[in-house]
């Protein structure tokens, strides 16, 4: 029997984007990241929203509980300013906070950006999904994402039986 096709869900925050004030660049390096590291087949949902702490609650839930996206991977409001409230809406939807996820985040971008210390992207889990918070700089992206990518076919294997492939070599260049 074939594994069934895993979904993930990329989803940016960020009012300039989200009113086409200037093009999402953000999401884009999301999916090219992950169109990189993942091997098995998977669909995709995605969407660009502003920062808006409810909105970004409705949509991680629509993203999970009804389009049935086994990750979802944000991008943006993870920073220190008033606007920035991406964290606090995941938190709001999460069952669980995975705090592993947010400390490897920040050790490994500490290696080359001192601010790094300044963003407060969390990860946690609502039903069967996994949501992961991410910077919003594509270079940042890139490094979050290599820093944590290893646990996450582990995790949605325990949340739902979901197996996705990834190629580890690509994954764990951060760690070389």
């Amino acid at each position: 029997m074939p594994t069934p096709k895993i979904k993930i869900g990329f989803l940016t925050i960020s009012d300039r984007a989200a009113r086409g004030i200037y093009e999402d660049i953000s999401g884009p390096s999301m999916q090219e990241w992950i169109s990189k590291a993942v091997k098995s087949p998977y669909e995709i949902v995605s969407k660009v929203i502003e920062d808006e702490q409810h909105q970004i609650e409705g949509t991680l839930i629509e993203m999970s509980d009804e389009l049935g996206c086994n990750l979802i991977l944000t991008t943006g409001g993870t920073g220190p300013t008033t606007r920035d409230v991406t964290p606090e809406a995941t938190e709001a939807v999460c069952e669980r906070i995975f705090d592993g996820f947010a400390e490897q985040m920040r050790i490994v971008s500490l290696r080359t950006v001192p601010t790094a210390i300044l963003s407060r992207q969390i990860a946690g889990t609502r039903g069967n999904s996994l949501i992961i918070n991410l910077p919003g700089k594509p270079v940042a992206i890139a490094v979050c994402l290599g820093a944590v990518f290893l646990a996450v076919p582990k995790c949605l294997e325990l949340l739902d039986g979901s197996i996705i492939e990834i190629d580890k070599s690509f994954v764990s260049q951060i760690f070389e």
